[in-house]
């Protein structure tokens, strides 16, 4: 048993080439750990009253995006975007519907996310 099995980066005994952004840029946009723990908090709420099932995460060069879906077959029910070419003009953080309408933009991600978690209220 001498043979050398492949790996998940590419074929056995080849190196694999990733490519090297400039220094102090990254090739992508990304969410960090607080924009990631945030979203995920708001996420679990929703999953455990059953609201949402599933989610996707795309990062982009321009954009980051965080998709949530009631199901994994459908389309996203909302988008949850950064794009950092905003964050001096209207904000980074955005939340867009599945028609494509803009919910709500701003500066803070938490402020941003009150759209997506609003309670109930009693009207009378």
């Amino acid at each position: 048993m001498n043979d050398i099995l492949p790996s998940a980066f590419g074929p056995a005994g080849q190196a694999t080439i990733i490519p090297q952004a400039p220094a102090g840029q990254l090739p992508y946009t990304s969410f960090n750990r607080y924009e990631l723990n945030v979203i995920f908090s708001l996420y679990g709420t929703k999953v455990a009253e059953g609201e949402w099932r599933d989610y996707s995460i795309d990062f982009l060069k321009d954009r980051a995006v965080f998709s949530i879906f009631r199901r994994s077959t459908e389309q996203a029910l909302y988008r949850i975007e950064k794009n950092p070419k905003l964050t001096k003009r209207q904000g980074a953080y955005s939340v867009v519907a599945a028609t494509g309408l803009i919910l709500k933009r701003g500066h803070d991600l938490s402020k941003v996310l009150g759209v997506l978690d609003r309670k109930l209220r009693i009207v009378q």
